[in-house]
């Protein structure tokens, strides 16, 4: 942990890990297995963050590619067709897009991690950070959607639009950590996730977000399709 950060930053960002998780639970109702592999990633990231394996004296810690690279390459396993179709079958529309109402206390931890010179502000809402903008419409939008206010065109637009914005992030942050591939904020650099529990931001939250959307694109696009087979055939 960062000792010139408050118990209460970190216990925020802990919970804010932890609704994530429990909102995938409740989104994907029969993925048990990879729940329970999210809770026990994090646990081990958690554990080698504390160790101080990500965090190195020098301008470069590339040993934080080891908490940043296997979880997105579970994205991409994810959304293979046998493991996809398991999750879209059992899919709740209306809760995973609640899950992204969690961006909100996230932007708002960043730019708390900002003041304290912990990220660079471009990756704040006050730099080039939008994606307070989908935290702040999630709950407003999944409200909608559970009320057949809004159409599944929408919501479809809504999800693309919005994993544009942490896509724009996840960039933004992945260019401005002490990394070999560093390009951008080297005054300030992002080294908040070189620690506890910041590194799951990263590891955990990122991408189970991007995730989300991308299920949540295939399965709002597939049901589309669906009522246009049924207008054409009436």
């Amino acid at each position: 942990m960062i000792k010139s950060l408050p118990y209460s930053i970190n216990i925020f960002f802990l919970v804010i890990a932890i609704f994530t998780i429990i909102f995938f639970w409740l989104s994907n109702k029969e993925a048990k297995k990879i729940t329970l592999l999210l809770i026990a990633w994090s646990l081990l990231q958690l554990g080698l963050a504390y160790t101080g394996l990500y965090h190195k004296k020098e301008s470069i810690s590339p040993n934080l590619l080891y908490a940043v690279i296997p979880p997105f390459i579970l994205v991409f396993i994810g959304i293979n067709i046998r493991v996809k179709d398991s999750v879209v079958k059992h899919r709740n529309l209306c809760t995973s897009t609640l899950l992204h109402s969690l961006r909100l206390p996230l932007e708002l931890t960043l730019f708390y991690l900002f003041q304290h010179q912990l990220v660079p502000e471009l990756m704040t809402f006050q730099g080039r950070n939008f994606d307070i903008l989908a935290g702040i419409s999630a709950p407003l939008v999944s409200w909608l959607y559970s009320k057949n206010k809004l159409s599944n065109i929408t919501l479809l637009t809504w999800n693309i639009f919005s994993l544009g914005l942490v896509l724009f992030v996840l960039v933004n942050g992945i260019l401005s950590a002490r990394l070999p591939i560093q390009l951008l904020a080297f005054n300030q650099p992002a080294i908040a996730f070189e620690y506890a529990p910041f590194v799951l931001l990263p590891a955990l939250i990122i991408p189970v977000v991007v995730y989300t959307h991308i299920i949540d694109i295939i399965e709002l696009s597939r049901l589309i399709k669906k009522q246009n087979r049924k207008i054409q055939v009436s």
